[in-house]
């Protein structure tokens, strides 16, 4: 089996957002950073294909992708107060989907691990509407397509961006198929991923969210993985893995307000493999808007994911698990308690 591979193609470029905070210097940066990567650059690039209408509509409401499509067909505008669509960004927004399902492609034949470094992102996305930068939820939509087409039962989406996912909660809330997992500062944007919401019918306890005060630094987010996420997802026994990767918990990112550096992202991943009883673990760009720490971040992913060592000199930050921390990880577990043994 191939140690793994980056889904990547420059067309991601051309979702143009202008002076927008998610542009495509982003991706420049972390292409970039992983040029000047001895072992970063030996790892294959596949290109992803385009994904099927049927694809997305798998997850969303096919008058609002139409709806995409005219806008961008008539030049383009916004689709949400944050979300900008360009002229080329509809034909993008595909291409990101189609990524994230050539991951899956990937590593269910003969790839172990996958990163789609793809373009724009997607976890708020929901099923009738742009959300936060995200036009269609590339995670939720490569996941139904993994169970509709290779069979599979049990799927873990693990969430550490620092805005809760909300669309990828919304797409399983009622599904027992899919664990989702999201550590998140709250109250921030989009508002959602209380303790309580814990999913509804047959998804009832397979939805678990874990709202932070901002501050949070890698021992804390280790404390996080270790204490709940590791016991809940070694009773789930995920066939297939989901990170929805995004790298602005770092303490330099300008919009969120976490304390975490570069070398956490290679703990959690590292940690979020080893709860993954077959190793497969697909990791899909979500935020990081700081260029030098969402590459640097991106990095140390990938050098969890494709077995080469990495270490990043940053500032010094806080160390110790705060009592906030471990508050809130009590509370999650009498929450959870409930449908996990913990």
């Amino acid at each position: 089996m191939a140690a793994g591979a980056i889904i990547y193609d420059p067309a991601y470029r051309n979702h143009d957002t202008g002076n927008h905070v998610e542009s495509s210097s982003r991706l420049d940066a972390v292409m970039q950073g992983i040029a000047e990567n001895e072992y970063a650059r030996r790892v294959a690039i596949l290109k992803p294909y385009r994904a099927t209408i049927d694809q997305v509509k798998a997850n969303h409401d096919a008058r609002y992708i139409a709806g995409v499509r005219r806008l961008a067909d008539a030049g383009g505008g916004w689709l949400d107060a944050d979300t900008y669509c360009s002229s080329q960004s509809y034909a993008v927004a595909m291409l990101a989907v189609g990524g994230a399902i050539c991951a899956v492609d990937a590593v269910m034949a003969d790839v172990s691990n996958a990163f789609a470094l793809v373009r724009p992102p997607g976890h708020h996305a929901v099923r009738n509407k742009a959300m936060g930068f995200c036009i269609f939820n590339n995670v939720a939509c490569a996941a139904k397509y993994a169970m509709a087409s290779h069979d599979l039962e049990r799927i873990l989406i693990v969430d550490w961006d620092v805005h809760h996912g909300n669309g990828t909660e919304a797409a399983f809330y009622e599904d027992q198929r899919v664990l989702y997992f999201s550590t998140h500062q709250r109250p921030f944007y989009p508002g959602t991923g209380d303790y309580e919401d814990v999913g509804a019918g047959d998804g009832k306890g397979f939805n678990i969210n874990v709202p932070l005060s901002p501050g949070v630094n890698d021992d804390g987010y280790n404390y996080i993985y270790e204490t709940l996420l590791a016991p809940i997802a070694a009773q789930f026994e995920p066939e297939l893995t989901f990170i929805s990767a995004g790298q602005d918990i770092h303490y330099a990112d300008p919009i969120g307000g976490m304390c975490a550096t570069a070398n956490c992202f290679r703990e959690l991943t590292e940690r979020i493999k080893t709860v993954s009883p077959e190793g497969q673990v697909i990791a899909v760009l979500e935020g990081g808007y700081d260029l030098e720490a969402l590459a640097n971040s991106t990095i140390a992913i990938c050098g969890s994911l494709f077995g080469f060592a990495t270490s990043f000199v940053e500032e010094d930050v806080e160390l110790g698990i705060s009592q906030d921390v471990r508050a809130r990880v009590e509370k999650v577990k009498e929450i959870q308690a409930r449908y996990w043994d913990l």
